[in-house]
C-alpha cells in the first residue's frame, strides 16, 4: 500500500454544486416496474437524483463551485498556482479540461493544470496530489476540482445504474499552513484485476465504435463491487487509523463515498463506526461518484466551533478498482459551501 504523512497544509474550504434538475426515482414516468423500483430505492437509499442538462458538463459544475469558493475565501486568481481536475467525464478527450478551467477561472498562465482520470476514489487521491504539490515547493495555493456526470453514461434501460447515479461538481482549496497540527495522513490502493466490475467499454481508443451498443454505457457487476468494498474498505479504515496512531473514538467524522446505503451500513458495522459520525447524503443527492465525498461534507457537516479542531476521515472506493483514505484536520476557518445550481 501507499502510505504518506504530509504536513504543512490545510483545507481552506470545500464547495459543491449540484445541477438543479431533481429526478424522483419513484416517478412512474421512468418506465420501470414500481415494485422493482421500490426494492432498489430501499436498498441503495437513493430517492432523488440530480441530473445535468445535455449541454452541462462536470467542468461547468466545478467551475461554479470554484468561483464561489474563491470569492468566499478572498483568493485572487493570480494567487493560485496549480489546478488539479479529477474526473472521468471530461469535456473532450483533448485538450485536458483543466486547461479550459484554468482559462475560465482567470488563473495565470504560470498555473500548472492537469487532469486526473479517477472516479470513486478520486477525492482522497486528488487531495494527496494537491498536498504533495504544496509540500514539494513552488506552490502556496492549489485548487483540486472533482466532478462527475455519470447520468451521461448510464443506460436509461438499466435500472441498477440509472436509479443510482447522480451528477455533481466540487472544488477544494488547499494552502500552506505552518501550524504543527496541519497536514494529513493518506493511504492509497489499486487493484486493476477487478477493472471489469465497473467499466465503460466503448468510445475510447480500445474500442472507438463498439459493435455492441450496450458497450457505450456503464456496466456494473454489483455483486463483485459489493464483495470488493466489504473486503477492502474496513481494512483501509483500520490501516489509516493505525498509520496515524489514532482510534475510531478520535475521529469526528467518517465521510464515505456515497456508494450505496446498504453497503455503507455494512461498512459502518464491520468497522465499529458510530452512526452519528457517518454522514449520509445519498438519499437526495444520489451516488455522484468521487465528488460525493465533498457533497456529504458540505451538505451534512459543519466546521467545529472556534478554538476546536476535528479529524475527518475521507474515504473513496470503487471503479479501477481503486480505494483510498485521507485523514485530515479541520477547524473553524474551514469554509463549507453548497450550491443547488440555480440557473445551470
Amino acid at each position: 500500500m501507499s502510505q504518506s504523512n504530509i504536513g504543512g497544509f490545510r483545507i481552506a474550504g470545500v464547495s459543491t454544486c449540484l445541477p438543479p434538475l431533481v429526478v424522483d426515482n419513484l416517478d412512474p414516468a421512468l418506465g420501470f416496474a414500481p415494485e422493482d423500483v421500490r426494492k432498489v430505492v430501499a436498498m441503495a437509499g437513493v430517492r432523488e437524483r440530480r441530473v445535468v442538462r445535455p449541454d452541462i458538463t462536470s467542468a461547468d459544475l466545478c467551475h461554479r463551485a470554484a468561483e464561489r469558493l474563491m470569492a468566499r475565501l478572498g483568493w485572487a486568481p493570480e494567487t493560485v498556482s496549480a489546478l488539479v481536475f479529477v474526473t472521468q467525464t471530461p469535456d473532450h478527450f483533448l485538450p485536458s479540461t483543466s486547461c479550459l478551467l484554468q482559462q475560465r477561472l482567470g488563473l495565470p498562465d504560470t498555473c500548472a493544470a492537469f487532469d486526473v482520470g479517477l472516479g470513486c476514489s478520486g477525492y482522497p487521491y486528488g487531495l494527496y496530489i494537491a498536498a504533495t504539490m504544496l509540500r514539494g515547493g513552488g506552490h502556496r495555493r492549489v485548487l483540486m476540482l472533482h466532478g462527475e456526470t455519470p447520468s451521461r453514461f448510464v443506460s436509461p434501460e438499466d435500472q441498477a445504474t440509472v436509479l443510482l447515479f447522480s451528477d455533481a461538481g466540487s472544488a477544494t482549496a488547499l494552502e500552506l499552513d505552518d501550524d504543527p497540527g496541519a497536514g494529513g495522513h493518506f493511504v492509497l490502493h489499486t487493484d486493476g484485476s477487478g477493472a471489469e466490475g465497473l467499466i465503460l467499454r466503448g468510445g475510447a481508443f480500445r474500442d472507438r465504435e463498439p459493435a455492441n451498443p450496450r458497450h457505450r454505457f456503464l456496466e456494473m457487476d454489483g455483486a463483485a463491487i459489493f464483495n470488493f468494498t466489504i473486503k477492502r474498505v474496513p481494512a483501509l479504515i483500520a490501516d489509516t487509523l493505525a498509520f496515524a496512531g489514532k482510534t475510531v473514538a478520535e475521529v469526528d467524522a467518517f465521510v464515505f463515498h456515497q456508494s450505496n446505503r446498504f453497503i455503507m451500513k455494512h461498512l459502518m458495522k464491520k468497522s465499529g463506526l458510530p452512526e452519528d459520525r457517518v454522514p449520509f447524503s445519498i438519499e437526495d443527492s444520489g451516488n455522484c461518484g468521487g465528488p460525493s465525498v465533498a457533497v456529504a461534507m458540505t451538505r451534512r457537516l459543519s466546521p467545529p466551533p472556534p478554538g476546536q479542531r476535528q479529524l475527518w476521515m475521507l474515504l473513496g472506493y470503487g471503479v479501477g478498482l481503486s480505494w483510498g483514505a485521507a485523514l485530515v484536520p479541520v477547524d473553524e476557518r474551514t469554509v463549507l459551501l453548497h450550491d443547488d445550481g440555480e440557473g445551470l
